[in-house]
């Protein structure tokens, strides 16, 4: 298998506290890696190590073998290639739908308008957002915005796609649909790793769990393994408590 993205002896420290300690996995080309556990576990901060968004204090991350803390990474081709969904959708209110997945095509790919608007119309469809091309981001509902968010993150044809906490934001009506098309873009082979509360999500669609408390990488595995039979008492603590299902 194919190495897209090696975490090693990633820390990060906020001052004097350390929120990421000594973390270690890797990322193979396809594969789908679900972080969970509680909330302020550090899992979105590694994320957004992953990202650039924050800087590891210790430790590195590797993209196809290459240091993304390299003094010669150019950082928003880098983000092209490692994209990233966030809780609260980050869409350009002042920009309708289609222009929101146009903006970075041209800006960073440096594709002509015109291909850039074919892609991300392929995308939109993709996500079911087609129609909705003249919207601005105000007239959506949180399920909208949040498909067209990974539809422009899409545009960019990213190696490896990030997703933090996608559904977090939404009601309950439009969580179904943001986690249909995540679980279609797995099913098409794209890498991810997701950090999620959506357990069923994570026993369905994960090829790996990693299970994260108080800033460590406490238990991984399978889904089978994680949720059927863990190992360590607190990430057993963790699913009786999220999961009503005591081990």
């Amino acid at each position: 298998m194919t190495s897209v993205m090696k975490v090693e002896g990633l820390s990060k420290k906020f001052g004097e506290r350390e929120v990421l300690k000594n973390i270690n996995f890797e990322v193979e080309e396809g594969k789908v890696i679900c972080l969970i556990g509680a909330s302020g576990s550090g899992k979105s901060t590694l994320l957004r190590c992953l990202n650039l968004l924050e800087k590891p204090t210790t430790g590195d991350v590797l993209y196809r073998n290459e240091s993304i803390l390299s003094e010669s990474l150019n950082l928003f081709k880098y983000r092209s290639k490692v994209g990233m969904v966030f809780q609260h959708f980050n869409l350009f209110n002042n920009l309708n739908v289609l222009e929101n997945c146009v903006t970075g095509q041209v800006t960073v790919l440096k594709a002509s308008k015109e291909e850039a608007e074919k892609r991300a119309l392929r995308f939109l469809e993709e996500v079911g957002m087609a129609q909705f091309i003249h919207a601005r981001p105000s007239q959506l509902s949180g399920g909208q915005k949040q498909r067209v968010a990974i539809a422009r993150a899409l545009a960019m044809e990213p190696d490896l796609l990030l997703f933090d906490e996608p559904t977090s934001a939404l009601d309950p009506q439009t969580v179904g649909e943001v986690l249909r098309v995540m679980k279609q873009l797995a099913d098409k082979g794209l890498t991810m790793v997701v950090v999620t509360h959506e357990m069923q999500f994570a026993r369905e669609v994960a090829d790996q769990v990693v299970f994260m408390d108080q800033g460590v990488i406490a238990e991984e595995g399978t889904p089978e393994e994680i949720f059927n039979n863990p190992k360590e008492a607190r990430t057993k603590e963790f699913l009786s408590r999220i999961l009503d299902s005591p081990f």
